[in-house]
């Protein structure tokens, strides 16, 4: 394997889930309104909001089957069975007929992408020298929004009626996100396995290549010129028993739990709620064409994208605990404002736009800690599975009612009872911020042997 070409392809194909993530919500998002209409699937707001809870129960079971499954059978193996179940649910979502139909097809292409996130970003915190481990990090998570980007211009094309009817556009729409995916195989080729992983089961040699190799690419340095050296002895094994998986989260690192456990569901309901329901909005309150809502996504992502990429090498030099309980605090505080303003009607569909693009500017670089935070503070042994179940705990109880809840409140058609809504979002935010203050992991620039020793290490 020419490990040169991993610097410049395989750190591309590491942020693809994101991007592949951020495409598949785009177009939910953006087709809401389309998929309303009696020539296309006539769904309810209900339904469509229904649409994207199942896509997210998809995305629970999957990141728990393949987050185990990392963590036993390696990173690599896992990184082309789930972008394969992710093809295949999008590329059947544009052949629905009808509401279940869309619904399995959406938790399907769900699964994949929740099987991404464990071992992506698993590999992503193992492959990654310490020093520049939370920007790179944030970075990589915050490619969802390029994702976005391309779902929105994407819609903004083919829903256009003077180019496809509305009947093909929608269809036509998914098979960006298949394409995509085609693309995002291929580059995986060049991805190594984790070295960490590697060391584990005993295969030494082809760790101590890969990490010298890295290093080399990442820091301009010779192999084996390391800048951190943590000797840490451990055992070789080919699983680690529930037991032990059970006592580490549960018990040994409880404090932890809590922390990735509060972290993960309030980003995820902030997010799941407003921006899986923003099209329904443009089009209920500001009455924006349908054909037209793509165009509003569109700097909303760019907000998004450009948040890690200006914040993230902060993360490593101010620090983990400081920045992610202010982009947290942050974030609640400008969304409640914006509720606020929203409810006293003095806002319009394109200073909405902008606000959503202000407040997300900073929320995308704290939901990114959310997931960089659960893949550092646990031990190598278990770190797929441990971000698989936080993911799975905080979209299910965070994110999996918030697009039913908010499609209900826009149904109404009651500023009050959506500025309700937004007020519950930023509260939990704050509440992350609080969290984050009181038990966070000071992690920047250390090893992960030296964040959670591994479980081996001990025996």
């Amino acid at each position: 394997m020419e490990y040169r070409v991993y610097q410049r392809d395989g750190v591309t194909a590491l942020g693809a889930t994101w991007i592949l993530d951020g495409l598949e919500v785009t177009l939910a998002g953006a087709l809401g309104g389309i998929l309303t209409r009696p020539d296309t699937l006539g769904l309810t707001a209900v339904e469509v909001g229904a649409s994207a809870t199942y896509y997210l129960i998809g995305a629970v079971i999957g990141a728990l089957l393949f987050g185990y499954a990392a963590d036993r059978f390696g990173r690599k193996k896992l990184f082309f069975i789930t972008v394969a179940v992710y093809l295949f649910g999008t590329a059947l979502s544009a052949f629905s007929w009808n509401f279940a139909s869309y619904a399995i097809f959406r938790a399907l292409t769900g699964a994949g992408i929740g099987g991404e996130y464990a071992a992506i970003n698993s590999a992503i915190d193992e492959l990654i020298p310490a020093r520049v481990r939370g920007r790179v990090d944030l970075m990589i998570n915050g490619s969802y929004w390029v994702g976005a980007a391309l779902g929105a211009i994407g819609t903004l094309i083919l829903l256009d009626p003077q180019r496809l009817p509305v009947w093909l556009g929608w269809r036509c729409a998914f098979g960006i996100g298949a394409t995509l995916g085609l693309v995002v195989i291929f580059f995986r080729q060049w991805i190594p396995e984790s070295p960490r992983w590697l060391m584990i089961h005993g295969r030494n040699f082809e760790a101590e290549k890969i990490v010298a190799e890295v290093e080399r690419l990442v820091d301009g340095t010779a192999p084996g010129a390391r800048s951190e050296i943590f000797p840490t002895r451990i055992r070789t094994r080919t699983h680690t028993p529930w037991r032990e998986i059970w006592n580490a989260i549960a018990h040994e690192h409880r404090q932890r739990s809590v922390l990735g456990f509060v972290l993960m569901l309030t980003q995820a309901f902030f997010y799941n709620a407003i921006f899986f329901t923003y099209a329904l909005v443009l089009m209920k309150f500001y009455g924006v064409p349908e054909q037209n809502v793509g165009g509003y996504l569109l700097p909303f992502a760019i907000g998004n994208v450009l948040g890690p990429i200006v914040l993230g090498h902060l993360f490593d030099t101010v620090g983990r605990k400081k920045m992610i309980a202010i982009t947290y605090g942050l974030s609640g505080f400008f969304l409640a404002l914006t509720g606020w303003l929203f409810y006293a009607g003095m806002l319009t569909a394109q200073t909405q736009t902008l606000a959503w693009s202000i407040i997300f500017f900073i929320a995308s670089a704290a939901a990114s800690s959310a997931y960089l935070t659960v893949s550092e503070i646990f031990p190598l042994e278990i770190r797929a599975l441990a971000i698989a179940i936080f993911y799975a705990l905080g979209t299910f109880t965070g994110g999996v009612g918030a697009p039913i809840l908010f499609g209900w409140l826009i149904g109404t058609g009651s500023s009050a009872a959506l500025f309700a809504g937004y007020l519950v979002g930023a509260i939990l935010m704050i509440l992350g911020a609080l969290t984050e203050v009181l038990i966070g992991v000071p992690a920047e620039r250390k090893s992960l042997e030296h964040v959670a020793a591994p479980l081996s290490s001990r025996l």
